[in-house]
């Protein structure tokens, strides 16, 4: 039976505890449902007062802020030496990651705020970030950010709205999605047109070799 099925039960029986742990192995890497137990608890707050949105609301944001920021160790410590390892299984040689480095450079802030908000992008933007070296003053700035607007955000919506929540969620993720889709096309035909320039780019930017660990 899929976890999603078992959220009623998680948050009757666990509360604010079930919503941090989910949300925080969400944003850790681990694809479970975090965006559906924050509107499901948001819902049983407003419907049933058990438990204080107020409450609910902090618990989504502290684990998404400190699951995303488990990632990004993750990222640093292991994703650019297993990338240097074996990245050329995925045609991603040195010049290939550094351009990632240097993409993440002037875009990574927007990447990890707004990938807070997609269910694809939520689960992986911090592991990227790390990867990708992001400033992890940078990091922590824009993602605490995005946990704290994601996680107001949705709550309200479920407070707000109760049961409708769901119905209203649903379409405004998949637009988000769709979105995030079409703009990683984008990026990706215009990457790959103006490739030599953007890796004469990142080598002055990031000059010399590529180190396993910052």
């Amino acid at each position: 039976m899929p976890l999603a099925e078992h959220i009623p039960a998680l948050i009757s029986h666990y509360g604010y505890l079930a919503i941090f742990s989910i949300v925080a192995l969400e944003s850790a890497g681990i694809p479970l449902p975090g965006e559906t137990i924050l509107i499901t608890a948001a819902i049983f707050a407003g419907t049933t007062h058990g438990l204080n949105i107020l409450a609910v609301i902090g618990s989504a944001a502290a684990g998404a802020i400190l699951g995303d920021n488990l990632g990004f160790w993750a990222g640093r410590e292991f994703g650019l030496s297993l990338l240097l390892k074996h990245g050329h299984l995925l045609r991603l040689d040195e010049r290939r990651l550094k351009l990632g480095q240097y993409l993440f450079l002037r875009h990574g802030g927007k990447i990890v705020f707004f990938g807070r908000f997609v269910a694809v992008l939520r689960a992986f933007a911090a592991i990227l970030a790390g990867t990708n070296r992001l400033d992890p003053i940078r990091f922590f700035l824009f993602n605490a950010a995005g946990g704290i607007v994601w996680a107001s955000l949705f709550g309200t919506l479920g407070y707000v709205f109760g049961g409708e929540a769901h119905r209203i969620a649903a379409p405004f993720g998949f637009a988000l999605l769709v979105l995030a889709i079409a703009g990683a096309i984008v990026l990706w035909r215009f990457t790959r047109s103006h490739e030599e320039r953007l890796m004469r780019e990142a080598e002055l930017a990031l000059p010399g070799p590529l180190r396993s660990r910052p």
